[in-house]
This record gives C-alpha cells, sequence and structure tokens, in this order.
C-alpha cells in the first residue's frame, strides 16, 4: 500500500470493546431520562506509554460534544459515565491518546539518579512550554511559569518534587496534546425513553364490556366511570384493544364459532366496516369527543391510555375495497385470509407486506399511529409484530419518535428468541415475553436472569403479564385464588413494568373453552361480559396493595438489580431488589406450590447491611403488615397458600441506634 495512502500511523492507541453497544452500533442501546450511562472500554497502546481516555457523548441534534474523562479499571479496561436528560436519540464513543506528559510524570517519579533526573526535567519543560501555548488565558502564565522553573532548576529534589506538583497535574490535564488520538470507530447510538417505558403497572379492558346496567354493549362514556376502579387498583396505563368499527363479513360468534348470530359483536381485531377503519371508532362506543373525555379523565387519574395497533383488516374495511393491492390474493382472485393451521381466521385479511406498492402502504399505516398521536396517545401495544415485515417496524418507529420522542411502543411477539429480540432491536420499548410460562424455581430463576443480566438487557425491556385475553395458563385453570396471587406478586415484582387482563384477573376467571387449551370459555374476544366487580374474593385491593408497595419502593421499579437468593426448597423461590445506594433493599418470598404449604431455609446477602450472625434484624412485610425478627443471612420461612403464599419484605438501612446496632425496618 502506499504510505501517502495510510492512515496517520503515529496514532499508537488501541480502542476496541467498546460496551454497551448493540450488535457493533447497528442498533441503538437504551435507557430512560435520568439514566447515567456507563460505559466501558479496552484502551491501550505500545510499550509503556501512558494514556488519557475520555468518554464523548451528545444528543444527535447537538453541534457540539461533551466529554468526561474515563477511569482506569484493571487490564487495560476504562470506565465512564454521563447522564441523559431528555427524551430522544443521543450518541456515544470513545477517544484516547498517548499523553506524554503523563508519561514523563511516571518515569519522573522513578529516577533517582541526580544527572537523570535534571535531563528530564528539561524534556519536561518542553511538554509544559507546550501545554502553556495550548492554553487558555487564565492558564497560559501559571504554566509558562512551570516551564521556566523546570527548565532552569538545577536541584535534583526540588526539581523532581516541582515536576510532580499536583498544580501541574491539573493544570497539564486540562490542555493535552490530543493531535495524535484515536477515536473509537463508531459513534455508537443510544435512545432515551420516558421513565414510563421502564417501569409501570397495565391494566387491560374491553371498553364494550364496560356496561352500564342491563346495556348490551359497553360505550366510551361507561368506560370513563370504569377508569376510577382503575385507578383505585393504583395502576398507571389503561390498555385498550381495538376500539374501530368491526367487521360484518365472516364475523365470527362466540367461543370463536364461524356463525355469528344478528347481535354478536364480532371480534375488535376484525378491523373495519362501513363505518370507518383503523382512525374511526365503533359507532356503538361513541365518537372522537367521548374519546377525548375518555383521555382526559384518565390523565386526571394519574394514568393514560394504551391503544392496540393492529395491521390486519376485516373483508369490510375500506382498505380493501380502496387498496386491494395491498392484501395478498388467491389463484381464483379471492382475497386471502389470515391462517395458522389448523386455525383459521376468515374474519380478518392479513397485510401483505411484499406488495409493489410499499411505500404507499407504508405511509398510510404511519398516519394511523400519527393520527392518534394526534388524539393525545403516546403509547401503542402491537398486536404480532412478528407477523410483519422488519424493515416496516424500523423505519415506522423511528418516523413516529423523531416528531414524537415519547411515544411507547410495545411489542406483543410470542414467538421465536430470535424475533422477540429483533423487533426490540429495531426499536420497540417494551416487550411481551415467556413469563406466562414460566412456572417453577429454575425456570423463573434462569429466565428473570437472563432478561436482567445479559447483554439483552441493553435493548429488550420485559412487560411480564400473568394472563392475556389469548392466554389463560395452565397454571391459573388449576391454581385456584392462590395461584393468581403467586403469579401477581411474581409479575409486579420480578419486573419493573406488568400486567393484567382484567376483570379476568381479579375475578379469578379461570376455565378454558377446550380442555388442554389456553382459550377462555366466553371469551371477551368475542362476546360482550358483564362483570361482577364487587365480588367478594375480588382481588382488587390486593392488587391495590401490589401496586402501592411497587409505587413507594424504588427498587422495584428497577430490572436489573434483581439478583436471587438461595433456597433449601424447590417450591420456594427468594429474590431481591436493591436502590443503587443499597439504602433500600426488598426481598420478596414466594411458594410456587398453589395448593400446598411449603417450609425452608432462605439466604440472604446481609454483609451488605453490616449484619452477621449475632445481629437481630426486623423484616417488614408489606403485604400483611407483620414483623419478624431474623438473625443473620440464613433464616427459616413458611407460607400456607391458603393463608397467604408470598412475603415482601423491606429492609431499610438506618443510623446506628443509642444500642449500637443497625435497625432495619
Amino acid at each position: 500500500m502506499d504510505p501517502q495512502a495510510m492512515p496517520d500511523g503515529r496514532r499508537r492507541v488501541v480502542i476496541e470493546a467498546v460496551s454497551p453497544q448493540v450488535d457493533g452500533g447497528r442498533f441503538a442501546v437504551k435507557r430512560c431520562t435520568d439514566d447515567r450511562v456507563v460505559v466501558e472500554a479496552d484502551a491501550f497502546c505500545d510499550g509503556h506509554d501512558r494514556i488519557a481516555c475520555r468518554l464523548r457523548w451528545c444528543r444527535e441534534a447537538d453541534q457540539a460534544w461533551h466529554e468526561a474523562p474515563m477511569t482506569a479499571l484493571a487490564n487495560d479496561r476504562w470506565r465512564g459515565e454521563f447522564a441523559v436528560d431528555a427524551p430522544g436519540a443521543w450518541r456515544y464513543t470513545v477517544v484516547a491518546w498517548v499523553d506524554h506528559f503523563l508519561s514523563w510524570r511516571a518515569e519522573l517519579s522513578r529516577r533517582v539518579e541526580a544527572e537523570d533526573i535534571i535531563v528530564a526535567l528539561r524534556h519536561g519543560a518542553e511538554l509544559v512550554a507546550a501545554a502553556a501555548r495550548r492554553a487558555g488565558a487564565a492558564d497560559r502564565a501559571r504554566l509558562a511559569e512551570f516551564a521556566a522553573a523546570l527548565q532552569t532548576e538545577t536541584d535534583a529534589d526540588r526539581g523532581k518534587r516541582l515536576g510532580l506538583d499536583a498544580l501541574l497535574e491539573q493544570l497539564a490535564a486540562r490542555y493535552p496534546d490530543r493531535s495524535l488520538a484515536t477515536t473509537y470507530a463508531t459513534e455508537l447510538p443510544l435512545w432515551v425513553d420516558r421513565p414510563r417505558a421502564r417501569h409501570g403497572a397495565w391494566y387491560e379492558l374491553f371498553p364494550r364490556s364496560c356496561v352500564d346496567a342491563n346495556a348490551q354493549h359497553g360505550s366510551l362514556a361507561a368506560c370513563m366511570a370504569r377508569l376510577d376502579y382503575v385507578a383505585a387498583m393504583g395502576f398507571d396505563v389503561v390498555y385498550l384493544p381495538p376500539i374501530h368499527p368491526i367487521g360484518f363479513t365472516k364475523r365470527k360468534g362466540p367461543n370463536n364459532t364461524l356463525r355469528a348470530g344478528p347481535d354478536d359483536p364480532g371480534s375488535p381485531w376484525a378491523i373495519g366496516a362501513p363505518a370507518g377503519g383503523h382512525k374511526a371508532l365503533h359507532p356503538d362506543l361513541g365518537n372522537l369527543q367521548d374519546f377525548r373525555k375518555l383521555a382526559a379523565r384518565a390523565r386526571e387519574l394519574g394514568m393514560e391510555l394504551a391503544l392496540d395497533f393492529a395491521l390486519q383488516c376485516s373483508p369490510d374495511h375500506p382498505y380493501v375495497r380502496e387498496h386491494p393491492e395491498w392484501f395478498r390474493h388467491r389463484p381464483d382472485g379471492s382475497i386471502q385470509y389470515a391462517e395458522n393451521p389448523p386455525k383459521k381466521y376468515q374474519d380478518i385479511y392479513p397485510i401483505d407486506f411484499e406488495t409493489p406498492a410499499w411505500r404507499e402502504l407504508w405511509a398510510e399505516l404511519k398516519s394511523i399511529v400519527d393520527f392518534w398521536v394526534g388524539e393525545g396517545i403516546a403509547i401503542f401495544r402491537v398486536d404480532n409484530p412478528h407477523t410483519k415485515a422488519f424493515p416496516f417496524w424500523e423505519w415506522m418507529i423511528a418516523e413516529v419518535r423523531r416528531e414524537h420522542p415519547d411515544v411507547l411502543f410495545l411489542a406483543e411477539a410470542f414467538t421465536r428468541p430470535k424475533v422477540m429480540q429483533r423487533l426490540a432491536k429495531l426499536g420497540f420499548s417494551q416487550s411481551y415475553t415467556y413469563f406466562s410460562w414460566r412456572n417453577t424455581k429454575q425456570e423463573l430463576s434462569d429466565y428473570l436472569t437472563e432478561l436482567s443480566k445479559s447483554e439483552a438487557r441493553e435493548y429488550l425491556r420485559p412487560n411480564l403479564w400473568p394472563n392475556t385475553p389469548d392466554i389463560l395458563t395452565e397454571y391459573l385453570q388449576f391454581g385456584g385464588r392462590p395461584g393468581f396471587i403467586i403469579r401477581l406478586v411474581l409479575a409486579a415484582t420480578l419486573g419493573a413494568t406488568y400486567g393484567i387482563y382484567g376483570p379476568a384477573f381479579e375475578l379469578q376467571e379461570s376455565e378454558p373453552r377446550d380442555p388442554g387449551g389456553e382459550e377462555y370459555l366466553d371469551s371477551e374476544k368475542y362476546v360482550v361480559r358483564h362483570w361482577q366487580l364487587d365480588r367478594a374474593d375480588s382481588l382488587k385491593d390486593l392488587l391495590a396493595r401490589v401496586n402501592r408497595i411497587r409505587r413507594d419502593n424504588p427498587a422495584l421499579q428497577q430490572d436489573w438489580n434483581l439478583e436471587f437468593y438461595p433456597s433449601d426448597n424447590e417450591h420456594i423461590l427468594c429474590y431481591g431488589k436493591y436502590t443503587g445506594d443499597h439504602a433500600e433493599m426488598v426481598v420478596v418470598v414466594v411458594n410456587l406450590d398453589p395448593h400446598h404449604a411449603q417450609s425452608g431455609w432462605v439466604r440472604l446477602p446481609v454483609e451488605r447491611y453490616g449484619l452477621d450472625d449475632a445481629r437481630p434484624y426486623q423484616m417488614h412485610d408489606l403485604l400483611s403488615g407483620s414483623r419478624y425478627l431474623w438473625h443473620g443471612a440464613r433464616n427459616f420461612v413458611s407460607l400456607d397458600p391458603r393463608a397467604s403464599p408470598a412475603h415482601i419484605f423491606r429492609l431499610r438501612r438506618r443510623v446506628r441506634s443509642e444500642r449500637d446496632f443497625d435497625y432495619f425496618m
């Protein structure tokens, strides 16, 4: 290679293994506002010279970088951090250079021969004089004085003390020679969401089942009255399944039967009718003015609405008539309905993302989100995104967030792990998970460790759901009331974000349509349900208590701080979460067996709190209000699911008392 065409070979520092990053910077790392982004990198050079390493970051729209020094760890590893204070696109990278001044000081500190010291002082004078030329006016004169003193000093001991002077080090560090600095090859992308992306409690309800008295179909006005009930349980997000007109052609009847009666409402996911499509409201629910009142009332109660974004159409959708080219056709020319053999969905037409008219299609689909964002919606639960084209999601989410960085997208993708992960990388703010089907101690600890400790945590935020309108797990079918309580406590404390499908959850709906299946009998997907919300066995008070615990304890508002603790009973799961300063720790102990009492010994890492086996401390169960006196790391627990299958303990660091022992609440 022609040396003239080569990069500057004098740049000696190597920078590699920068973390965090997703697929070499192809996708953005995710954080939330007020997070501190911790960045590490390997940075080193040949020989024994010292290097300086700095972290650089900025918002995407900024013209100038911010910088902060990185701290040397072991084995040429460096660490730095910065805070993000606003939603949107950010970027960061690392820059490093051979710092000849630091190298000179390091050598000077080891020199003992007077002659060697004097020679070194003259070299140091040149380096400090060069720093003075780079310095601002306030420091230039002082650096010049240091340079002159180093140049003329004849006493080796005085000169060595001068060269190692702390003020000189501080001044010279402000004006390093970065002419041969190495910058990491990639500016790494970072997406910052608002805090609701990281933690919150979701409640799913069907507006058409919010019925007044003996009404046959609910309305948005009746749904507005239901919001007080949801808010009293402490939820943050009210998620509404599709609220659009429902098609008549091939409409499904109760329990997914192929023939619907004249009064059967059909599936809300069969979107589109003569009354309109994805930008219209079902006439029986009300109009846009009703919707705006509903959204405003949710905000008054400290909640926000999330809407379903389902990209499919009933045969009666205006798109079918106006844009038949957006759908796949059979050889006979008819449009292909949705299938997942042996299941058939004759009331739904899937969209063809390989249509030659894909640009027009993409623009129209994005306009649906734009429309509802214009109506004040900033959270979308996306139905089956894994059955739509990856490139579309990457483009659409980026385009929406370019103008509305506060908009969040939840991926309802119960699919293969790599597909789920790809969707998260493409920009989805949160993801459904396999939590619903993880039941044993090993399954739960392995899976939640993967979500909270592996590299996937950099881009995939879990949203844990014990049930959905599509998922009535075997555990809930046979676990009885204790089973619902167990799954609630697990979802709400293992994850910073969780959701339930209600009122089916708090009323412990558990009868499947078919033996061995997960579909509900008389599923709300096909009929209007009249829920008896005031039932004596409702879990609504427990839900309120659990959500209050989540709000009052910041340790439960994070995912990465989860850690599992040993227990000697395979039916007892013990885990904890803690705040960054370890001032607060929440410990959860759950009996995973909904049918039998279980007991055993659990071990906590109490050394973090300065405790030993001789010191008692108090464990406050936030679920029951009871308090227990524990000693040391190993303690006995016994949980009867008929009484309470779980403890949620809180420990808080306190100042030392007059009796000279640490006390915890």
